[in-house]
């Protein structure tokens, strides 16, 4: 049951379960035991993603449906293989006309069966939201929207009600006013109005809806009755919802989003009849033994992630022996995904496996970056720039813009809810809903994790050093005076300071569900658009402040990761990452010159003055050369103008998304087409051969002196994931090279033919070396090591993880460990930060003699182990020998750029 090794597959309506059914034999053949799957369950029309949910109850059909899922079920259990499935408790999406439970809102009310379902705030200070749902997803003003006819009362014959309509979306109009709606057509429709009238419960208001949707055109009268805007405005103050303008959600807002996204709601999933109703499905396929695990999307999302996770864990757990004999029952897998800060771990009583790994993608990549450059980097950026040389004030910034713009509404409920319980005291009760405002709003820009766990009790443990660091950086940007208010409200976040246990619950939940989004807007899709030290340092769940790691810091957290999670997921690329894996690896390569990266920016800057015409922004500028360089693909040539074009194209998305994240010169909510087009000219001009053969050429040169240091690290990448303790992930395709941009670019679909073909030959992997281009390399070596996985699965799942000294010369360019489980045992190195010993052009082998005498030290009860060779040809066709007590690198990496020893 818990994987040996995972594949995400990306479904959708092109890549279907059948689709997937085709490629199980390779993934087979290439070591991996379950299939890591995109959300299943029913999304929107055309998802990309799977993460828009509409209906938990069913299969997407789309994707084949329940029929499709079994399938590829059988298929994956006939090569020895599992599903691991993605599921999303947080939120729907709702707006347009395909969520059942949502329009049931818009039509019913809080009287709704699905009222409690969504995180909605019914009883809003605002009078005009009294008891009413705020739908703000007009395009324009509500106003400009009646008065243009663009608003329109139809009879919906699927939704099977009268409803508002507007362009793709529905808001079905409460029963209550069928019967003045009817007679507003005249005695035609008396009758019917008057079955309205009778009408009892939901059966009897469906089968008379049956009959007026027979009427067909009949029913001409009764809508054109309410086309003038006064008549159907006046309809709609009656109704359940309040239309607005898509502009005021974030100050009028009264129901929990995901993050800022209007379209997609929150739901409260700490209700057991909610945590039922969403569940069924998926744990009615666990219990089947179609399923075999769970990945739980935004985790932080919910209210209470510790209880979410251990109620379903204690359901998964119940459900286990009732599964089939053959799809196993064993524990259920269960990994959240859960963005770690510095210094944060995983809560050990939150009884699952471990993270989707986003923390082992930054130390894998950190550990490649080299710590010296950071310096000289940040300036580089300043000046380049004129911005922050640092990542926090620019975080910092972004906390307070999101908070003013986005998250204002939802802020005021928060400070609501904080207001309450100081007037519930004397002591308390003249501290004003502004003063908690502002210190919400300091502890909010100052919060150094995504956020706390505390619920209607007290706060637990590990809180504690989170806060009290917020509550230091929001005492300092306080107001002289107010610094006991952000005291007071710390103090309630901990569990100190009030006898209302529940409305210092409801107080803390609006606090924690609202730092997360908070986070995860400032930081991912903001500051990461806008702070570019050095963007392969910029992605998901990384600590961008610091540019790289030591070797040490990396064996800490590895051996962490062993004690204290040992199935968690490991992985180095994933759908939400803002570049491929190799994109990064590539540009960790600069940190080893930035000497020489600043003297070739500072030339494709003096070159390409005359086409940015000073319009564009030097930041912005200066981001595109790091994104060409990192992604620019291993075949394309300066003067390849159809390639050239097609990567200019893949660019100019990225370049949009960056631009708008960014939200200086341009954002989603307020487009700067002159400048956009601008930046898009630029990039067109500077990729075109004709217009600037020279710099393209200067570019490209840059390119192929670093592609084989940064093919080195792509691999040490692969070879350290597929090794430290936990679970490794495969993201789709990327057992070749990585060159993809931030998504939709990173979702593309895979050539299987290609890697089938080349996994079918089975070369050395020193024959593939030369060949490193093609990215069999890559492929090779993951096939290998997950064959060493599949061989000795016990060292892995519960081996330890020893790290072993380097001694030497270049001690500090490699990262050596052993895996030990019992007489079991693995010795592995890999290389880092070694692009000094790579020849430009050549293959991604450090020079031997480079290594000098550095070597790898072998504790004394590991010496005279019987080991061979894992890389080099069968395992039947090399010999053992017994471990020295020295391991040189200039002979153990002679012919491959890493070492592995096994024993038998």
């Amino acid at each position: 049951m818990t994987p040996r090794a995972t594949y995400r597959l990306q479904f959708n309506d092109v890549f279907t379960f059948a689709d997937a059914c085709a490629i199980v034999p390779y993934l087979a053949g290439l070591g991996i035991s379950h299939v890591y799957a995109s959300p299943i369950l029913s999304s929107r029309s055309g998802s990309s993603h799977g993460y828009d949910g509409v209906d938990p109850t069913r299969v997407d059909e789309e994707l084949g449906g329940e029929p499709g899922l079994r399938a590829f079920v059988a298929q994956l259990r006939a090569h020895g293989m599992g599903l691991i499935a993605d599921i999303v408790p947080n939120h729907m999406a709702v707006g347009g006309a395909d969520n059942a439970w949502w329009l049931d809102v818009l039509e019913n009310g809080q009287s709704s069966p699905y009222a409690s379902f969504f995180d909605i705030d019914w009883d809003t200070p605002d009078e005009a939201l009294k008891g009413k749902l705020l739908a703000p997803f007009l395009g324009e003003p509500y106003g400009t929207v009646l008065a243009a006819g663009d608003l329109a009362l139809v009879f919906d014959e699927a939704l099977e009600s009268f409803t508002i309509a507007y362009h793709h979306h529905r808001f079905p109009i409460r029963p209550e006013d069928y019967p003045a709606i009817l007679r507003a057509g005249g005695e035609d429709f008396e009758a019917l109005a008057q079955r309205f009238d009778a009408a009892e419960g939901r059966a009897g208001f469906i089968e008379a809806c049956r009959v007026t949707a027979s009427m067909g055109d009949r029913l001409g009268a009764v809508l054109d009755a309410h086309r003038d805007p006064q008549i159907l405005h006046a309809l709609m103050e009656r109704q359940h919802f309040r239309l607005a303008w898509w502009r005021v959600a974030g100050d009028m807002i009264n129901w929990r989003r995901f993050f800022d996204i209007t379209e997609l709601a929150g739901l409260r999933v700490e209700d057991p009849r909610v945590f039922d109703m969403i569940h069924a499905t998926i744990l009615r396929l666990y219990r089947e033994g179609l399923v075999d695990g769970l990945r739980i999307d935004h985790i932080d999302g919910l209210r209470d992630p510790a209880g979410y996770c251990q109620h379903l864990r204690e359901r998964l757990d119940a459900l286990t022996e009732l599964r089939p004999k053959e799809a196993g029952r064993e524990r259920a897998w269960l990994i959240v995904e859960k963005i770690l800060g510095r210094d944060e771990t995983l809560p050990l009583d939150w009884d699952c496996d471990g993270t989707t790994g986003y923390e082992f993608m930054d130390r894998a990549s950190a550990v490649l970056h080299d710590p010296h450059a950071a310096d000289a980097l940040s300036e580089l950026w300043s000046e380049v720039s004129g911005r922050y040389p640092d990542f926090g004030s620019e975080e910092a910034d972004a906390r307070n813009e999101l908070l003013v713009r986005d998250f204002s509404g939802q802020l005021d409920a928060c400070a609501r809810a904080f207001h309450a319980m100081t007037q519930a005291s004397l002591e308390t009760r003249d501290i004003t809903l502004a003063a908690l405002r502002r210190a919400l709003t300091a502890l909010i820009v100052a919060f150094p994790v995504y956020r706390t766990y505390a619920t209607e009790g007290a706060s637990p443990g590990s809180d504690a050093p989170h806060l009290a660091q917020a509550v230091d950086a929001a005492r300092a940007m306080s107001a002289p005076g107010e610094e006991g208010v952000v005291d007071l409200v710390a103090g309630w976040l901990s569990g100190i300071g009030t006898a209302d246990a529940q409305a210092r619950g409801e107080a803390v939940a609006r606090f924690q569900q609202l730092t997360a989004p908070i986070a995860a807007k400032a930081v991912e899709d903001t500051a990461f658009y806008r702070y570019g030290r050095l963007i392969s340092r910029n992605d998901v769940g990384f600590d961008v402040d610091a540019l790289a790691i030591a070797v040490d810091d990396f064996h800490m957290a590895a051996s962490r990761t062993a004690t204290e999670h040992p199935a968690g997921m490991v992985t180095t690329a994933t759908h939400d990452h803002k570049r491929g894996e190799d994109v990064r690896a590539r540009l960790a390569v600069i940190s080893e010159d930035p000497g020489g990266w600043a003297e070739a920016v500072a030339e494709w800057f003096e070159r390409n003055r005359r086409l940015s015409g000073e319009v564009i922004d030097p930041a912005d500028e200066y981001m595109l050369y790091q994104m060409m360089v990192g992604a620019w693909p291993l075949d394309l040539a300066p003067d390849d103008a159809q390639g050239l074009a097609a990567f200019r194209e893949r660019l100019a998305g990225w370049q949009e998304k960056a631009l708008r994240e960014s939200k200086l010169r341009s954002s989603w909510r307020e487009p700067d087409a002159e400048y956009e087009a601008a930046c898009r000219a630029f990039l067109e001009k500077i990729g075109d051969p004709d217009r600037s053969l020279p710099f393209l050429e200067s570019m490209h040169g840059h390119v192929q002196q670093i592609a084989p240091a940064g093919a080195l690290n792509g691999l040490s990448q692969a070879f350290l994931r597929n090794l430290v303790p936990g679970v490794p992930d495969l993201y789709q395709g990327c057992e070749f090279w990585d060159f993809s941009l931030v998504d939709p670019d990173n979702r593309r679909p895979v050539d299987y033919a290609a890697r089938m073909t080349a996994l079918s030959r089975e070369p050395s992997l020193e024959m593939l070396l030369p060949h490193w281009r093609d990215g069999r390399i890559k492929q090779a070596l993951i096939a290998r090591l997950l064959k060493l996985r599949s061989d000795a699965p016990a060292r892995f799942a519960a081996g330890e993880y020893v790290p072993l000294e380097v001694a030497g010369t270049r001690a500090g360019h490699a990262i050596a460990f052993a895996r030990r489980y019992s007489s079991s045992l693995l010795i592995a190195v890999a290389p880092r930060c070694a692009s000094g010993a790579v020849d430009a052009g050549a293959t991604p082998l450090p020079d031997p003699q480079w290594w000098g005498d550095t070597r790898i030290l072998i504790p004394p009860d590991m010496q005279g182990t019987q080991m061979r060779d894992a890389l080099k040809g069968a395992s039947s066709d090399v010999a053992e020998a017994p471990l020295d007590p020295e391991l040189p690198l200039a002979e153990l990496l002679a012919t491959l750029p890493f070492g592995l020893k096994v024993s038998s």
